[in-house]
């Protein structure tokens, strides 16, 4: 019976095999990409963050800021995301095993990996930002 149920599963197995190792790739391009944009965008602001350095900001204040640009990308990626996954659920139901397509939970806990990644993602370009020396970054062109 059990080589029954393996046979009658297998293409589905094989299907969610599948979506997960593209889940995976996917979340990695996101990674890269989030870390991208907020790279270029303190290799931007490097004089801003030179300048607030040299006003008095305390490094502490500097990561925060990039941390939170940051985490707003990836809440509007999350809102656009979900509101997808959302849509989009109904067609993906019939190789679901278990959970419900809209399944609030499952979602969650989709927008807790996203968000986490995006900020893990952010912590480099950030902390590079809140080592900037005042005097190198304001000397710059």
């Amino acid at each position: 019976m059990d080589e029954i149920v393996d046979l009658s599963t297998a293409q589905r197995r094989v299907a969610l095999t599948v979506f997960a190792f593209f889940s995976a790739i996917a979340l990695l391009l996101a990674m890269g990409g989030v870390y991208g944009v907020m790279s270029g965008a303190v290799t931007e602001r490097m004089r801003e963050f030179g300048l607030r350095a040299a006003l008095g900001a305390n490094p502490s204040g500097i990561l925060r800021l990039v941390l939170r640009d940051g985490l707003s990308l990836a809440l509007v990626g999350l809102a656009i995301g979900g509101a997808g996954a959302v849509l989009l659920g109904r067609y993906l139901g019939s190789l679901l095993y278990a959970v419900e397509p809209r399944d609030p939970v499952t979602l969650g806990l989709a927008g807790v990996v996203v968000v986490s990644t995006s900020l893990l993602a952010c912590v480099v370009p950030a902390r590079r930002a809140a080592r900037v020396d005042p005097m190198t970054a304001l000397r710059s062109d």
